[in-house]
C-alpha cells in the first residue's frame, strides 16, 4: 500500500508475535528472515485522540486510545521492556494480579503509565513509600558498616587503656551536658564529672567526625600510651551514631587563647620556655618512645592544652597516623593539616617525601607564634617586610640587629632568641634541612651561642596595599 509523502509513522507496534504464528515461542533467526522475505501485514487504525489535548496518544490491543504526558516516549519504552521481561520470568501474572490489570502488556504498560504520571497517586502509591524505603535501607547499610568497623576494631585492641562508657553514664557525668567548654569542627566539649569526684573534659564529635576513622584514630594512638606532655585519654563511649571521648581536664584550657590574648598574659617568656620544651618532648615521644611511630599532623596552639600547673599536653589526635618506627617516609593519599602549620611537602611532592619532619615544622611555626605572641602571617601590619614574621626575624639575624623584646629581663631575652633560632631551624623547605624533635630539644637545652642561624626560610607571597604608593620596610622597628 503506498504512502503518501506528507505522511511520517510515528509509532509502531507488533500486534502478533512469531512465535504465536508458527505455534513455537522459540522461533528461530531463519523463521524470522522467512517472515521478511515474504511479507507481511500491515493495518492501522482510525482512533480520535482529541481529548488527549496536550498529551500524546496510544492505542491498546481493543483499538482503544489511552493518553501520555509527552516528553516520556523513553520512560514507556523501559516501562514496557520492564513488563516484557516480566512476561517471560513468569512476574507478569504476579504483578497482574497484585494491580489488578488482565496481564496484557499494553494495558499494563498502559495502567503503570497513568500511575506514574498522575503525581498524586504515583507518590502516595508508589513513589513516597519506595523512595522512603530505600533511603532506610542505604542509611542503615552504611552506619551498619561504620558499627561494625568500630566494634571490630575495638574488640580487636587488647592492650587499651581507657574505660568504654555507655551513654547514659555520659549524659550523668556531663550533668545532661549542661557546661559547654568549647565548640569546633571536631564537636563540642563539655565539662565532666566522674563518680570519684575527677573531671574530665567529655568530646562529643559532630556527625562528620563521628563516621568512625577519627574516632578510631584518636583511640588507636592515646589510647595505649600515656606521657606527661600527652593528653590522657581516659575513657570512650560508643551509642550508635555517637561518639565521645572522655579526657582529663585542662583548667587552663588551650594555649591558642594565651599566647594571642590581648587581656593581661599569665605566660612570661620564661613560663613559655619551658610550655615549648615540654611540647617538644611529647612530639618527640610520639615519633620515638612508641613501639609505633605516631605522626601527629595537626601540631598548633588550639591542640595544646594546659594543666593546672601551665605544664602543655598535645591533645587531638583525629588526624594521626601510625607508621612502623623504620618507615621514614609515609604515604598518604591527601594533605593533613592546618593552613599556617602545615609542612610544604603536604602540598608540594617535588619538595620531599612526608615523614615525621612534618610535626616538627609544625612545631616550628608555632614555636615562633609563642615567642612573638602573634600570628606568623600578619597581613594587617603596617610594615611589608613584617607581614611574614619569621622572614622578618631573619633578616634581623641577618643584619646583626638585635631583637628588643619589651618588658624582658636579659635570661629572657637569650630564651627568646634561642626559641627563635630553633624555630628557623624547624620551617626549612626541604624536610632533610629539619632537625629531628630530638635535636630540637639539645637545641632548646643548650646554649644560644652554640646556635647557628640557619638559612631564610620559605616566604609566602602575600598581596596586600602598599601605603603610599611605596614600600615601607626599611623603616620596620625591630623590636616585638
Amino acid at each position: 500500500m503506498d504512502v503518501e509523502e506528507s505522511c511520517t509513522i510515528e509509532q509502531m507496534s507488533l500486534t502478533s508475535w512469531p512465535g504465536q504464528i508458527y505455534g513455537d515461542p522459540n522461533i528461530s533467526c531463519t523463521d524470522i528472515h522467512n517472515i521478511f522475505s515474504y511479507g507481511f501485514e500491515l493495518s492501522w487504525y482510525g482512533i480520535y485522540c482529541g481529548s488527549c489535548g496536550y498529551y500524546n496518544c496510544y492505542i491498546d490491543d481493543d483499538n482503544q486510545p489511552y493518553c501520555v504526558r509527552r516528553g516520556n516516549t523513553f520512560v514507556i519504552f523501559l516501562l514496557k521492556q520492564a513488563v516484557t521481561a516480566a512476561y517471560y520470568t513468569g512476574l507478569l501474572g504476579l504483578i497482574a494480579y497484585c494491580i489488578g490489570s488482565s496481564g496484557n502488556v499494553d494495558n499494563l504498560v498502559g495502567l503503570l503509565i497513568g500511575l506514574l504520571f498522575d503525581w498524586h497517586v504515583a507518590i502516595s502509591v508508589l513513589g513516597a513509600p519506595f523512595v522512603i524505603a530505600f533511603l532506610i535501607y542505604k542509611w542503615r547499610r552504611r552506619h551498619l558498616s561504620m558499627y561494625n568497623d568500630v566494634e571490630e576494631f575495638l574488640q580487636s585492641q587488647n592492650n587499651l587503656m581507657p574505660i568504654r562508657y555507655s551513654f547514659s553514664e555520659i549524659k550523668k557525668m556531663t550533668k545532661g551536658f549542661r557546661e559547654r567548654l568549647g565548640e569546633g569542627g571536631f564537636g563540642t566539649v563539655f565539662k565532666g564529672t566522674l563518680r570519684s569526684g575527677r573531671l574530665v573534659a567529655v568530646k562529643m564529635l559532630s556527625q562528620s567526625k563521628a563516621n568512625g576513622q577519627d574516632f578510631i584514630n584518636e583511640v588507636a594512638t592515646i589510647g595505649r600510651i600515656h606521657h606527661v606532655n600527652i593528653v590522657q585519654l581516659i575513657g570512650f563511649c560508643v551509642h550508635g551514631s555517637k561518639r565521645a571521648l572522655i579526657y582529663e581536664f585542662m583548667p587552663n584550657g588551650s594555649l591558642n587563647k594565651h599566647i594571642f590574648s590581648s587581656e593581661a598574659n599569665i605566660l612570661n617568656y620564661e613560663k613559655t620556655y619551658d610550655i615549648a620544651l615540654g611540647v617538644a618532648r611529647g612530639i618527640e615521644y610520639l615519633h620515638q618512645g612508641c613501639d609505633m611511630q605516631i605522626l601527629h599532623f595537626d601540631i598548633k596552639p588550639h591542640n595544646i592544652l594546659l594543666d593546672e600547673n601551665l605544664k602543655p599536653k598535645v591533645s587531638d589526635f583525629g588526624l594521626a597516623k601510625l607508621y612502623p618506627v623504620e618507615d621514614s617516609i609515609v604515604p598518604l593519599t591527601r594533605a593533613r593539616g592546618t593552613f599556617g602549620y602545615m609542612a610544604p611537602e603536604m602540598l608540594y611532592k617535588n619538595i620531599g617525601g612526608v615523614s615525621y619532619k612534618a610535626d616538627v615544622y609544625s612545631f616550628g611555626m608555632l614555636l615562633m607564634e609563642m615567642v612573638s605572641r602573634r600570628k606568623n602571617l600578619h597581613a594587617s601590619t603596617e610594615h611589608l617586610s613584617q607581614i611574614y614574621f619569621p622572614t622578618w626575624i631573619y633578616d634581623q639575624f641577618h643584619d646583626g640587629k638585635n631583637i628588643e623584646i619589651e618588658d624582658a629581663t636579659e635570661d629572657e631575652r637569650k630564651l627568646c632568641k634561642k626559641m627563635m633560632i630553633v624555630a628557623l631551624w624547624c620551617i626549612q623547605l626541604k624536610p632533610s634541612d629539619r632537625p629531628s624533635m630530638m635535636k630540637v630539644i639539645k637545641m632548646l637545652e643548650g646554649d644560644v651561642e652554640c646556635l647557628q642561624v640557619p638559612l631564610k626560610p620559605l616566604q609566602p607571597s602575600p598581596k596586600r596595599e602598599i601605603k603610599g604608593g611605596r614600600d615601607n620596610s626599611n623603616q620596620a622597628s625591630s623590636s616585638i
